[in-house]
């Protein structure tokens, strides 16, 4: 048999599935890249754009929300017209987007480019899954998800350094043109030698349905950031919160009474399915939220540089690869659940371990708490993949994958904004009194926004030019060390504090996947003699 005379793993021009992979494989290692460089550029690109804290947010949510918004539009138009057409389409757009993004002279722009990149982003996620799906059965689907999981890890450990190298060597806008290289070569995979796969009973796109949820979900982030600025009472807070309830009421209303939906809420009848779903959340709202604060924290309170701080985050992507690939072996054997569930309960004591930085705390401080979330990731990321599509029939596999990848985003955008706002809302609380105390009123705000925003290093630097203007180098000094104390108090104060919230969430996430995940709901693909809508787990199953 051709198959069976073929390595694990290689490429055969005879066996276009392997090829298939590398172009998943391609196209998810480039949009995991692309998070994780950009958090370690994000200090970069606050000083040359002259960003605020609630800008950073949009930079990194402008691209979840797109995601999250089009991606099950996306799995639907893939159903329809071709998985690996629209791959293509994404991968095309993404590439776009990414030039764009790093030609940016704005920060507004970069925002705009960054959705526009999220765009192409949703097409690629919400067929990667769908077409290893329909390209791999029994074994041989264990062994395609065993090497995704392991791109994951590759692409989580090498991010960081190498966004590192780029931002400090080059410029962080090369964090982008970076993309543009992989982006080709898997359009070329793509287009020569993956094969086509649809449904054939799909119905047309929800388009109310699309329309209702990406305006309830930019509202409700819209929200979780104001509230950081404005206070969680403002007017228009209340107002985007309200607007997003609304609409996210109408929105399952419409999915309940139309023949085609865009999210079909029968699949929620599958505990396991809506345990993938409050998995998916969890890991992107707790530990992949917080890393945009902890990057910010080792940067601009630490004071280290860009490629400095990637060598260090190599604590958390690094174990998060070994563990990786060691779940994608088990995924084979071990039920799920007793990877997905135990995942995140070590996650949930690594982000425990984070907690008690102090004033003076080292970077040192963090690699017990970024070793165990490593860990903890690595445990949770291949078996989820799986998961998302392994309890749906192949036909279906396009939605389910867009569901469980909306999830994710769902999860990096909420999770972004809210633990952004009470960061920079607490640390507003802590430093106002302080620094109203010693402080001319007309710096009382600026400094007050810069160290909410974690920029303590500018902000001391700015009161020291403006002490030593006023009454020498001595109390330029002066002014420099009580803002630094102060503002670095607030900072780790405030981190601590979002922490311990994200610890939480991991450990509710991983309770939840215990109890909802099951193996019996896996649908049987090993062969045409059963049926594919049994209960019965096979290795497909468990991949």
């Amino acid at each position: 048999m051709t198959q069976q005379a073929a390595a694990p793993g290689a490429p055969s021009a005879r066996d276009p599935k392997w090829w298939t992979l590398t172009a998943v494989c391609l196209g998810v290692f480039m949009l995991l890249l692309d998070i994780t460089i950009v958090n370690v550029a994000l200090p970069d690109i606050q000083r040359e754009l002259d960003a605020s804290l609630s800008d950073l947010q949009w930079v990194i949510d402008a691209y979840a929300l797109s995601l999250a918004a089009l991606l099950l539009t996306a799995g639907s138009l893939a159903d329809l017209f071709g998985r690996r057409r629209l791959f293509v389409i994404g991968l095309v757009i993404f590439t776009v987007g990414s030039v764009a993004c790093g030609a940016a002279q704005d920060i507004f722009f970069l925002q705009v480019s960054r959705a526009f990149q999220g765009i192409g982003g949703a097409a690629m996620f919400a067929t990667a899954l769908a077409l290893l799906a329909a390209a791999f059965h029994g074994k041989d689907r264990g062994t395609a998800f065993g090497f995704f999981g392991a791109t994951t890890g590759v692409a989580v450990a090498i991010g960081p350094v190498l966004g590192g190298a780029l931002t400090s060597g080059l410029s962080w806008r090369w964090i982008f043109f970076v993309n543009v290289p992989l982006c080709l070569v898997a359009l070329g995979v793509s287009l020569a030698k993956v094969v086509e796969s649809k449904d054939r009973h799909a119905g047309r796109p929800d388009w109310f349905g699309f329309v209702t949820f990406s305006i309830a979900l930019g509202a409700l982030v819209y929200g979780l950031i104001e509230a950081g600025k404005e206070g969680w009472g403002e007017g228009r807070v209340v107002t985007s919160f309200v607007v997003s309830a609304l609409l996210l009421g109408v929105f399952v209303v419409s999915q309940v009474v139309q023949e085609h939906p865009m999210f079909d809420l029968g699949l929620l009848r599958k505990p396991t399915f809506t345990g993938g779903l409050i998995a998916a959340f969890g890991v992107s709202a707790s530990i992949f939220s917080l890393l945009t604060y902890l990057v910010i924290y080792v940067q601009n309170v630490l004071g280290y540089s860009a490629v400095a701080t990637g060598v260090r985050f190599l604590f958390l992507s690094g174990a998060s690869f070994f563990a990786a690939a060691l779940a994608g072996r088990l995924s084979e054997r071990v039920p799920v659940k007793w990877l997905i569930g135990p995942g995140f309960l070590v996650l949930g004591v690594g982000l425990l371990l984070l907690l008690g930085i102090h004033e003076d705390s080292s970077w040192t401080h963090l690699i017990p708490g970024l070793l165990v979330s490593g860990v903890g990731i690595g445990m949770i990321n291949p078996p989820l993949a799986s998961t998302a599509v392994g309890v749906v029939p192949v036909a279906r596999a396009g939605m389910a994958s867009g569901v469980n990848s909306t999830f994710r985003q769902v999860g990096i955008a909420t999770g972004i904004a809210a633990l952004g706002s009470i960061f920079s809302q607490r640390v507003a609380d802590a430093v106002r009194p302080e620094l109203a105390a010693h402080v001319p009123p007309r710096a009382l705000d600026g400094l007050t926004a810069a160290i909410s925003g974690g920029q303590v290093e500018p902000a001391a630097r700015a009161a020291q030019q403006a002490a030593t203007t006023r009454g020498g180098p001595s109390a330029g000094q002066q002014a420099y060390d009580f803002v630094h104390h102060v503002g670095t108090s607030g900072v780790v104060d405030s981190l601590n504090h979002i922490t311990a919230i994200a610890a939480v969430l991991a450990f509710v996430a991983g309770v939840l996947s215990l109890v909802l995940i099951r193996q019996k709901d896996f649908v049987d693909r090993s062969g045409a003699a059963r049926s594919e809508g049994t209960p019965e787990e096979t290795p497909a199953g468990l991949g």
